[in-house]
């Protein structure tokens, strides 16, 4: 194995670099957590620090399970048998991850977050507070029997989703990617081409730096000692899911946040992250978690099967395996 291997984008935009501008920089916080972006301009334009933030408070205003007053706080909250109309960025969010779900068998189900209540991982009863015990195998059963018996429908050309009962919808696996994405887009609005935007490690770039060079960025890993890829975020965006972020210890067990809706429990197998790049950061987003989920075995036959660039980083006793597929190794450069 080559000392340094980088990740390349399988195509070069028509952008020239602005090598009189020089890279600003902007942060902030949202959705539990900090945001930034580093943007190539010709002047000062402090505008676009308000102007991001509010990118992100939109998506929080509407996706948040963690704010009552939030569009998906109101669903989850609804009687039974309701339809409500959505804001269009949020149909988007639950349609993708809902999509998602479906092809990877219920591996990542944005309607589970009972379950990840249940585990300590959402708004309350948190797993790191004092008291916290983990469910018990019946309580995990009931609220796996809900959510089979209970169907959010979704009507595209109304824009409105279907309240049986019970459903706590739960976008954290997919909202953070499109907050990425939303930060992008924006930019793209206001005529900046050249950019580096993160939300929570959730990163996509586009354009070049000022002195020529795409945005170089390292894959994040669980541990040292872990070969070092870095990749050139142009035209692309990059999203780990992994068991190290969030989790909590029982009986010398880890369990992580990440929630294999299938069984109801946090996921036990031997996956460490999957880092998926993409030219959206919500589908890296999204599809990172559900590959976690799947497993070493069906994750990468999945990933073939949708073309998805994916790296695997597997535990092995005391060291880490590296599995990925072919489209990440075709963008793979090794020096």
């Amino acid at each position: 194995m080559s000392a340094r291997r980088v990740l390349l984008p399988p195509a070069i935009s028509a952008e020239t670099p602005m090598a009189e501008g020089r890279v600003h920089d902007f942060r902030g916080e949202t959705m539990g957590t900090t945001w930034s972006a580093r943007v190539v301009l010709g002047a000062d334009a402090p505008w676009l620090q308000q102007g991001l933030q509010q990118q992100l408070d939109a998506v929080v205003a509407e996706m948040s399970h963690w704010e009552p007053d939030s569009d998906l706080g109101r669903f989850n909250r609804s009687g039974a048998g309701t339809w409500h109309t959505l804001p269009e960025a949020f149909f988007t969010v639950l349609a993708y991850a809902m999509n998602v779900s479906r092809l990877s068998g219920g591996a990542c189900d944005p309607c589970a977050g009972e379950l990840v209540n249940l585990w300590g991982f959402g708004p309350a009863r948190r797993y790191n507070e004092p008291g916290f015990e983990p469910p018990s195998g019946q309580q995990v059963a009931y609220a796996r029997e809900r959510l089979a018996m209970r169907e959010v429908e979704l009507d595209r050309p109304r824009r409105r989703a279907f309240q049986p009962g019970g459903i706590q919808l739960d976008l954290s696996a997919v909202a953070k990617g499109y907050g990425v994405d939303a930060l992008a887009l924006w930019l793209e609005g206001q005529g900046i081409h050249h950019y580096l935007v993160e939300v929570g490690g959730e990163l996509r770039g586009a354009g070049f730096k000022p002195d020529g060079q795409p945005w170089w960025v390292s894959l994040e890993a669980p541990a040292a000692g872990v070969a070092d890829i870095a990749v050139a975020l142009h035209g692309l965006a990059v999203a780990t899911s992994g068991d190290y972020r969030r989790y909590f210890m029982r009986d010398e067990r880890r369990f992580a946040h990440t929630i294999d809706t299938r069984t109801g429990a946090p996921i036990a197998n031997n996956v460490a992250s999957v880092t998926v790049v993409h030219e959206q950061a919500m589908a890296a987003d999204a599809w990172s978690t559900a590959l976690t989920v799947l497993g070493a075995q069906a994750g990468l036959a999945l990933a073939e099967q949708q073309g998805l660039a994916a790296r695997f980083l597997l535990r092995e006793g005391d060291v880490l395996r590296e599995a990925m597929s072919s489209r990440f190794r075709q963008m793979l450069d090794d020096e």
